[in-house]
């Protein structure tokens, strides 16, 4: 019987600890989620396309393929903003933003993603290589995105040209809502990069291809 008894109170004591710890799963704060935004103003000299675009989802390394904030404590090291998330996973939601530039642009017949089954004339290819921000140790940090771009002609499956888009913008703290702000303009300029090259290649390139 005294076996029993301690059997019964160890029982009782696990099942109360695995119960304490559900509860506190259930009432554990959920994660801030941030989103961020298109390009909507563009220079009004930019090239009218009269073709359609395929936006591809960036390729990305591992590090920041995901929808954690990523910041770097220093050069060889990579860590996550705690109860911080994305609204998706950084390729995921840099295509997006891609695809609703173009359209805010107003100079292109139809831009999307393939997944909807648009077949497009061109289509733009890339790699996210960095969408971070990197701690300066003092409660300062300063957001880097850089975007490596291939416009490539769809019957052909020729790139016709390359280039890369980068901006770094400085935070005014390395606290979550400053980030999201240098994120969303350090990303904006990329944005508004990509649109204008992509638009000046793709015109171009139509124009000498039709000429052939």
């Amino acid at each position: 019987m005294i076996r029993l008894r301690r059997f019964n109170l160890v029982f009782v004591l696990g099942a109360t600890l695995g119960l304490g710890g559900c509860l506190g799963d259930l009432f554990s704060s959920p994660p801030q989620l941030f989103d961020l935004s298109p390009k909507n103003t563009f220079d009004e000299n930019i090239p009218r396309a009269d073709w359609q675009l395929v936006v591809e989802e960036p390729a990305a390394p591992t590090a920041i393929n995901t929808d954690r904030m990523a910041i770097r404590p220093s050069s060889l090291q990579m860590e996550y903003i705690p109860d911080v998330k994305w609204t998706d996973r950084a390729p995921a939601l840099v295509q997006t933003l891609m695809v609703e530039s173009f359209e805010n642009s107003g100079k292109i017949v139809g831009v999307g993603r393939r997944a909807i089954g648009l077949t497009g004339d061109y289509v733009l290819s890339s790699e996210l290589r960095e969408f971070e921000a990197v701690s300066d140790g003092a409660g300062g940090a300063t957001v880097i995105v850089r975007l490596v771009l291939k416009l490539v002609r769809q019957s052909s499956g020729g790139i016709i040209a390359s280039t890369t888009a980068e901006q770094s913008v400085e935070s005014a703290s390395d606290k979550p809502a400053d980030l999201v702000l240098a994120f969303d303009a350090a990303l904006g300029k990329v944005l508004k990069r990509t649109v204008q090259w992509v638009l000046t290649e793709g015109v171009a390139d139509r124009k000498r291809y039709v000429e052939e």
